[in-house]
């Protein structure tokens, strides 16, 4: 049986739909906990008031959870994962190596994500870098090789680069899967358990999807939403696909 792996026991589950509140102006992103470099890139992309998955979803990333997030394309998704990664990651270490990868199912939401890690770490020391396919894989390579951070990639270009010892992910300290029913829609099944079996135990892993699966068949399974505290967002319209994760 397939599991994500290592989200612990206490993982949170959180959509973007029934919240049973309104988001109200009083909530700022400086309620969130957030770093001034932070704050200054956010208040440059002209956010005011985190979405319902930024307002839930940041708080427990940057207190080190795993967490479990489903919302739709257009609700803030990549700011509720990547603004807390990159505090977390904090200051860059003293060799710089892999310690953030982002999983992604095509290269062009692989580059929109590497856009906004990019806006959003401007006054940080951090440097980050988008591995996909369909292009020369040079750039990429002497972009790794530089030294980075944080890895924005797709699954098969990723493991080409694994493959050829460029890319080594035993040092990453979060793992975060993005539009995970999309890429079991498209065939990456095995592409994704190849790149979680070379990740270290020892890690946090953040999980962001459109749907989620209904029922889980082990409960022990740390996926099990009875393991996971939840909310339903208000855009969240078919959760059934994911069931494929435990095939």
């Amino acid at each position: 049986m397939f599991n994500l792996s290592k989200i612990n026991d206490n993982a949170l589950f959180y959509t973007n739909r029934e919240l049973n509140y309104e988001i109200h102006n009083s909530m700022h992103f400086d309620d969130l906990q957030l770093n001034n470099s932070l704050l200054r890139a956010v208040k440059s992309e002209g956010y005011t008031s985190p979405t319902p998955i930024q307002e839930k979803a940041i708080p427990h990333v940057l207190a080190g959870r795993d967490v479990i997030g489903c919302a739709q394309t257009g609700t803030g998704k990549t700011a509720a994962f990547a603004l807390p990664v990159l505090q977390n990651l904090g200051t860059k270490s003293h060799t710089r190596h892999i310690r953030a990868l982002v999983l992604s199912p095509t290269r062009e939401l692989a580059a929109q994500i590497g856009t906004n890690f990019k806006s959003y770490a401007r006054h940080t020391p951090l440097k980050q870098t988008v591995i996909f396919g369909g292009v020369g894989q040079n750039p990429q390579v002497q972009a790794v090789k530089r030294g980075v951070d944080i890895v924005v990639a797709t699954p098969g270009r990723l493991i080409d680069l694994m493959n050829q010892g460029i890319v080594k992910l035993d040092r990453v300290e979060i793992f975060v899967l993005d539009e995970a029913d999309r890429m079991l829609d498209m065939g990456f099944i095995h592409d994704m358990k190849r790149v979680i079996k070379k990740l270290p135990k020892k890690r946090q892993t953040l999980f962001f999807s459109a749907t989620m699966p209904t029922q889980r068949r082990n409960p022990h399974d740390p996926f099990d939403r009875q393991h996971c505290p939840r909310l339903r967002g208000r855009d969240h319209r078919r959760h059934d696909q994911l069931s494929r994760l435990d095939r």
